[in-house]
């Protein structure tokens, strides 16, 4: 998606015509800025709005600059945009210290990883230097109020969503939600969304808008959509309009009804029953998806969406942990800043609004540059930091794209020269909390999942060899890190979609994890995440894989019945419900 900056004027020209008059600094304008994407402008003023591109109480901006283009998908940018939410807020805004061109700025780096021009940055302090905007910062600040921050705030839709008052010239056509009926007028946008559906299923409906039954079942199709959501496409068709598509289908009764599955046709029938509709559709669902047998067991903890993830976000002693980063470290460009950063931030002192983002690709080069030569005793300290660092939404999402400027890979490449599995004890422990915070977010999850990525076989075999170690903290952080990787293939199965980890890796950190659950029985605490974490990978997968196949080998429901007769560790309530269901039951 092409990303663009809309620079405005608010002074109408004044700036231009008095400021050297007046302040003896040469100014073209008051600057008010907007990123637009995907026919969507979105601005700071009364929080972050939005509108049709160009129709804001500023008018037509005066420049349009081309930022660049943006790969990161919708729901990526939503959550970014949310997360920006609460730090620019109605309240927050300061025509000088933090305004729209900050919120562009922040949001600019995150879509492309460039900045907005620097003299738009860099003008409320080159006015305020000199001494007339000193003497009259009061006085604009209270003028200008009303139009910088225009009115109330207007909802944050995705990028892929249409303002409502989207004028015609502007509108862009809006990809349909799973869930959602298909709505199609011609036979060329019938063949794609069959196409689209080749590997699941997909339903018909031909209507007209003279065939008053036809529109009595409108409300059990929508419903049935929803209830379908990505395990299936329900399409409509209005016959007296796609002239084509009647033709080739040959339908001449409304309303009709076609059902198929992976390309074939399956069924047809006519006539507006209610009843027959909602059995076909949903036969139709079963049929694509027969029902895995572990949904007829009673797994309350496992028969559900996970929507928390375990993270650590908790601010160890500032000065203690700067006084383990070697000079050499602390010296080098951008680091300096970022630790400010950090620090503001870690105190709770200062509004997040109020904190400037550091030079973060500076910083990234400077750590991949002087990583190797740092004592190893330190390494603890600087990933400690880039986990503080990562914690800020501005930050974790400008090392999120994949193409442009320094990615997460990028910043955690110098642990890659390290050999986690064997690193001392305070390195890994802190390596594991930066892997479970990056669940925090779906900014990062599918790079811990793709199976090229170097980052997910370094955080893989850091947590096989962490489960068994002597350390129980240690244990319980990887044990974290496995319950929010399992956490999230789960989710994507229990949608309908592909396991986004790969079998074998699945295979590779269960077999871990069978046998970190037979030696603990020490910490609750551990063993909690350790039978979270297996459940969750062997919930619905395939009964015929070796992930299942694991599990009968190693005599998984035995060792939990062991497990029950352990003091220390016999309240956990996982061994019963698991023990007892998955694993005897279901295997």
């Amino acid at each position: 998606m092409d990303v663009q900056l809309y620079v405005y004027d608010l002074s109408k020209g004044l700036a231009r015509m008095y400021s050297l008059a007046l302040t003896g600094t040469q100014m073209d304008a008051i600057y008010h800025t907007s990123i637009v994407l995907n026919g969507i402008e979105y601005y700071f003023g009364q929080g972050i709005q939005t509108s049709v591109p160009g129709s804001t109480h500023h008018g037509q901006p005066m420049e349009v600059v081309k930022l660049g283009t943006t790969e990161l998908p919708s729901d990526v940018i939503e959550e970014y945009l949310g997360s920006l939410a609460t730090i620019y807020t109605p309240e927050s805004y300061d025509l000088f210290l933090h305004n729209c061109n900050n919120f562009t700025q922040d949001f600019s780096m995150f879509l492309v990883g460039k900045s907005i021009p620097e003299h738009i940055i860099n003008l409320p302090q080159t006015f305020l230097e000199t001494p007339f905007g000193q003497m009259m910062k009061p006085q604009i600040e209270s003028a200008l109020k009303g139009v910088t921050q225009g009115t109330g705030p207007s909802p944050i839709p995705g990028p892929s969503a249409q303002p409502a008052a989207a004028a015609p010239a502007r509108q862009k056509p809006v990809v349909p939600s799973a869930g959602t009926v298909r709505v199609v007028s011609n036979l060329n946008q019938l063949d794609n969304e069959l196409k689209s559906a080749s590997n699941s299923c997909a339903v018909i409906f031909f209507t007209s808008s003279t065939c008053p039954p036809c529109k009595a079942v409108y409300p059990i199709y929508d419903e049935l959509a929803a209830e379908a959501g990505e395990r299936g496409t329900l399409i409509k068709v209005d016959i007296s309009v796609a002239y084509d598509v009647s033709m080739k289908y040959g339908v001449r009764a409304t309303p009709t009804f076609m059902t198929f599955v992976r390309g074939e046709k399956l069924d047809e029938w006519s006539g507006a029953f209610p009843p027959q509709l909602a059995g076909n559709v949903r036969m139709l669902l079963e049929m694509t998806y027969p029902a895995h047998p572990h949904r007829q067991l009673r797994l309350l903890s496992l028969q559900r969406e996970i929507t928390n993830f375990v993270t650590y976000k908790k601010s160890p002693p500032l000065d203690k942990l700067l006084q383990k980063l070697p000079v050499a470290f602390k010296e080098g460009s951008g680091v300096a800043e970022v630790i400010e950063f950090v620090r503001l931030q870690s105190s709770g002192n200062t509004s997040a609004a109020d904190i400037r983002v550091p030079d973060l690709h500076t910083f990234a080069t400077t750590l991949n540059s002087v990583y190797s030569t740092l004592p190893g005793d330190s390494h603890f300290a600087v990933v400690d930091l880039i986990r503080l660092l990562l914690l800020d939404p501005r930050a974790s999402g400008y090392f999120a794209e994949e193409a442009g400027h320094a990615t997460l890979l990028t910043l955690l490449a110098p642990l890659a020269q390290d050999d986690l599995s064997s690193s001392p004890y305070n390195l890994r422990i802190v390596a594991l909390q930066l892997a479970c915070n990056l669940f925090s977010t779906p900014l990062y999850p599918a790079q811990l999942t793709t199976s090229s990525s170097p980052l997910r076989a370094a955080c893989l075999s850091l947590a096989t060899n962490s489960l068994l170690d002597s350390h129980a903290s240690l244990r319980v952080v990887a044990a974290s890190f496995a319950y929010n990787l399992a956490a999230f293939n789960h989710n994507a199965r229990f949608g309908g979609k592909d396991d986004p980890l790969p079998e074998e890796d699945q295979v590779e950190l269960s077999a871990s994890l069978l046998e970190a659950v037979s030696r603990e029985d020490q910490s609750t605490e551990a063993l909690h995440g350790l039978l979270y974490a297996l459940g969750l990978f062997v919930y619905e997968a395939p009964m015929d894989g070796s992930l299942v196949d694991l599990c009968r080998a190693m005599g998984v429901a035995e060792t939990l019945s062991e497990k029950m007769n352990v003091q220390a560790v016999s309240k956990e309530p996982l061994l019963k419900e698991l023990g007892r269901e998955l694993f005897s039951k279901g295997l």
